[in-house]
């Protein structure tokens, strides 16, 4: 039903008719707005991608859709703000740039048993002491003067005087002269005059505490090293270094009992949409279980502390009250990271932005990534908290997690950090996906993609019967709200912004999704 663009400050009546799709009536209110000085009427135009001037200058049509909104009434006398804030989408590339603007966060004291994988080391630790502290055995066998085997094979042994056992709590009190040998077990002190050890399985008892060697063996041959994992007074390990179960096993191998790292992230979780009732709730018709805070909780648990505040609903104060209470944080402890799903897109009720911007202390980085799925991604640095607006349909919000997301946590965690000292990464950022758990996979059919943005594909791995073959990366289609498309997947592969698409049997990178 065609109605009149209202001039400037008045209103109209929008005839609201009940079974209209909602597309038709966004399109309507974008076809027929107030027309602007020195612009044709875009309702008569008939070619949309982009409109001439009075004064013959053009100007593409995407930019055209950021204008003021025109406030309608329908016959039942509600208002109803058509959108104000229309997506400006930005590629991947510069989403990421505006990422790495927050510096990572400060460093805290942590004690080894707190410790967890992923932790980043703020500043050099000096090992307090030799590791091992003497030279140690490596096998069963006999400690041994490496040149008294000089030749010797099971056709040709050596014979060696044994002059004792050495036990693993006691170091030997005796030094090893020529011709002579030591039982030790694994992990036990070398004596001194020892240079190697042979493994048991090579000897044999001749008698009378004499053991026939059946092969010979080289200096060193079987000995961990006086300092060989680290030396007093040198460097343990250096500023940047990522922490893994080995790393923390050589802190508590030193004693070093507390640790100077890169403070974890604290997040907070909220949801928000009217049609939404927590997990353990019947759902009403027009209702749907929260999904997205229990999956993005698993998925943020392991690079940061989290913390759910709920359901907001698609109202603007209650809206405004749960993001503040998300600000605050846990315990009144501010939060760095904030993940808000639902109300990023450009639908009526969609009021995130207008949220953020009456917080107060709030500049919008973004509304739009060239990404599917998850376009429309809100980014807003808020009271030096960085908001994320990700999308509501599951799929769209766990990929942006993914790609983005965790990322950044890792980013903030001091990842990127860890990425510039080992020299691996071209950016030395979190960001950087060939440092991601990712598999190489041959692609099975043909994709198109669009370009100019990033696309990234569910698939699953078909592995075939020869193990000497790469992987079938198989493709799992299906709408982003589902979530059997993540379930049957098993990671996904990107297409480049300047592809088209990629050819069945592209070998292509899978970035695994974590199975726990």
């Amino acid at each position: 039903m065609p109605y009149d663009a209202p001039q400037a400050g008045q209103e109209r009546t929008l005839p609201f008719v009940r079974g209209v799709p909602y597309s038709v009536r966004r399109a309507s209110s974008i076809f027929n707005r107030p027309q602007e000085k020195g612009w044709p009427s875009l309702a008569s135009d008939k070619d949309k991608t982009s409109r001439t001037r009075t004064d013959g200058k053009t100007r593409p049509f995407s930019l055209l859709l950021d204008r003021p909104a025109a406030i309608v009434k329908s016959p039942l006398n509600m208002e109803i703000r058509m959108h104000k804030d229309f997506l400006n989408v930005l590629a991947v590339d510069d989403v990421i740039s505006r990422l790495l603007d927050f510096a990572p966060l400060p460093a805290e004291r942590r004690s080894l048993a707190d410790l967890a994988a992923g932790s980043v080391v703020a500043e050099t630790l000096i090992a307090p002491e030799d590791l091992p502290p003497a030279n140690r055995s490596g096998m069963d066998g006999y400690a041994v003067r490496a040149a008294d085997l000089f030749g010797a094979s099971e056709f040709n042994p050596v014979w060696l005087d044994c002059v004792g056992e050495i036990a693993i709590d006691r170091p030997p009190c005796f030094t090893l002269e020529a011709g002579q040998c030591a039982a030790i077990v694994t992990g036990g002190h070398l004596p001194d005059g020892a240079d190697a050890v042979i493994m048991v399985e090579h000897t044999k008892p001749f008698g009378a505490g004499v053991i026939e060697m059946r092969r010979s063996v080289a200096p060193g041959e079987y000995v961990m090293f006086k300092g060989e994992d680290a030396t007093a007074g040198q460097p343990l390990l250096t500023a940047g270094t990522l922490l893994r179960a080995q790393e923390i096993g050589l802190l508590a191998a030193v004693g070093m009992m507390e640790v100077p790292v890169i403070r974890r992230p604290r997040v907070s979780l909220l949801s928000t949409g009217d049609e939404l009732v927590p997990p353990g709730t019947r759902p009403e018709p027009g209702q749907i279980r929260d999904v997205n805070t229990s999956a993005l909780a698993a998925m943020i648990a392991p690079h940061a502390e989290v913390t759910a505040f709920g359901i907001a609903p698609d109202r603007l104060e209650p809206l405004k009250a749960a993001l503040d209470e998300a600000l605050q944080g846990k315990n009144g402890t501010p939060a760095d990271v904030v993940f808000l799903s639902g109300g990023s897109s450009i639908g009526v009720r969609d009021l995130t932005l207008e949220a953020l911007q009456s917080l107060g202390d709030t500049e919008i980085l973004c509304h739009g990534v060239a990404l599917s799925p998850g376009k429309p991604l809100i980014l807003a640095r808020c009271r030096q908290t960085l908001v994320w607006g990700l999308p509501g349909q599951v799929a769209s919000a766990q990929v942006v997690m993914l790609i983005l997301g965790l990322p950044f946590l890792r980013h903030l965690a001091g990842h990127s950090l860890a990425a510039l000292r080992d020299g691996k990464t071209q950016n030395g950022t979190a960001f950087d996906q060939r440092r991601w758990p990712s598999r190489p996979a041959m692609l099975s059919r043909n994709i198109a993609s669009r370009q100019g943005r990033e696309d990234y594909v569910r698939v699953r791995l078909d592995i075939p019967e020869n193990p000497g073959e790469l992987p079938r990366a198989v493709p799992v289609p299906g709408l982003s709200g589902l979530l059997r498309t993540l379930l049957d997947a098993e990671g996904v592969i990107r297409i480049p912004a300047r592809l088209e698409g990629l050819e069945a049997g592209t070998t292509v990178e899978t970035l695994l999704f974590d199975k726990g």
